[in-house]
């Protein structure tokens, strides 16, 4: 690819008027803990609630009178699509969008709303690569355009329109700047822009644990498909990096950090709770990595990229769960309980502390009628108490079995 700052700086002129201008808002939260001011890049407030639209819109609006009679398709998992249907509305362009199933209901919603009569949505798979791939199947049956979520210069230089934004905002680069990672078309196109024009900036690509194929692209030298991901976050859950995107990465370079998922779960529970941010997982991923993955120095300027802000109101019990169990705070036993009377408050009163907590109580099996094995779920007031709670544990008399997150095991019964 040949994109210069040059492109994303024509890209920002020709989205003038069609996308906001969105805020930098200061984290008044990290700024005292870090002692730099640490700033939001709100692209959650993007009339499509995320960047995507800068470079659907960028891309759709190069197209050729005979292009835009094809129509278009395109992958996603919902934020890109509905960048795409607000382009297709606006300039007139009929449009097939190509989701995942476990894309949330509010985003398919809202691409419905955008696009109104312009678009049609199509489920395909449980992951992005496996909607791209019917996406491209589709294109190559029926002509019609295919507009990336990522591996496309007009795209690429669409999205890099934030990174121009931001400095013009500040008058000045930051001096650190975090950018939320899927398939690197926003990073590859703030690494362009900052290399060429600001390259003193320090830029950190934040990818969650569960896929950072554009990591392991980089170790292997090539896009490298990974055997699964954790579509938790699903505006960034993509199993291979771009084609296109990998090389200006490399070209450029910049520091990674890697998030896992209940830790971006804890940091959208404090942006909702402390910050009144909506954030959906993807959008705060690059806030997460200031919490323990990032240093920055007093004095510094710091913007973290809230990339997006479309999440489901029926996901925050999931949210919470992984929150207090990345936290430490909530743990998962099988307890054999002797069919008699008393057991269960002998155990209230011998195991729990004072701050702790039943949350689940369940059993999984009646059939024994000397023991009733239970499913316990307790959430510790401290999580410093762990020790002490499985110090009583071992002396109550009780069978326990503590059941590991990692675990197939535990994923099923919880």
């Amino acid at each position: 690819m040949t994109i210069t700052a040059s492109d994303i700086e024509t890209a920002a002129r020709r989205l003038e008027g069609v996308v906001r201008r969105t805020e930098l808002t200061e984290l008044r939260r990290l700024s005292e803990a870090s002692g730099a001011r640490v700033l939001l890049k709100r692209e959650d407030l993007q009339p499509v609630r995320s960047y995507k639209l800068r470079g659907a819109h960028n891309l759709m609006s190069q197209l050729s009178e005979e292009e835009r009679a094809l129509g278009v398709v395109c992958a996603s998992a919902g934020n890109h699509g509905q960048g795409v249907a607000h382009a297709c509305a606006q300039l007139g362009i009929r449009g097939r969008i190509f989701c995942p199933t476990t894309t949330p209901r509010q985003k398919r919603d809202r691409m419905r709303s955008l696009g109104g009569e312009w678009v049609e949505l199509v489920f395909v798979g449980n992951t992005y690569d496996e909607a791209a791939a019917a996406a491209v199947a589709e294109a190559a049956v029926t002509g019609a355009v295919k507009v990336h979520a990522f591996d496309d210069e007009r795209t690429i230089a669409g999205q890099a329109t934030v990174a121009v934004e931001i400095v013009e905002q500040l008058g000045r680069a930051p001096d650190v700047l975090l950018v939320p990672v899927g398939g690197g078309g926003l990073l590859s196109g703030c690494l362009t822009y900052l290399r060429e024009r600001w390259p003193g900036t320090r830029v950190i690509g934040v990818e969650p644990v569960g896929a950072a194929s554009m990591q392991a692209a980089l170790w292997a030298g090539r896009p490298t498909q990974l055997e699964s991901i954790d579509t938790f976050a699903d505006g960034v859950a993509v199993s291979k990096a771009g084609e296109n995107t990998l090389p200006i990465i490399q070209r450029y370079g910049c520091e990674w950090a890697t998030v896992p998922e209940g830790q971006i779960c804890s940091e959208m529970l404090d942006l909702y709770q402390i910050d009144g941010v909506i954030a959906e997982p993807a959008g705060a991923l690059a806030v997460a990595a200031l919490r323990d993955q990032v240093e920055v120095s007093a004095g510094q300027t710091v913007v973290a990229i809230v990339s997006g802000g479309n999440n489901d109101v029926s996901r925050y019990a999931e949210i919470v769960e992984r929150s207090l169990v990345f936290e430490g705070r909530k743990h998962y036993f099988l307890v054999s309980f002797p069919q008699e009377p008393g057991a269960l408050r002998g155990f209230l009163d011998n195991v729990l502390g004072p701050e702790d907590d039943i949350t689940l109580f369940e059993y999984t099996k009646r059939s024994n009628r000397e023991q009733g094995p239970a499913l316990v779920g307790i959430e510790l007031g401290d999580p410093a108490t762990l020790d002490v709670l499985m110090q009583r544990i071992e002396v109550c008399g009780l069978q326990v079995e503590k059941l590991d997150p990692a675990s197939p095991f535990y994923r099923l019964m919880v």
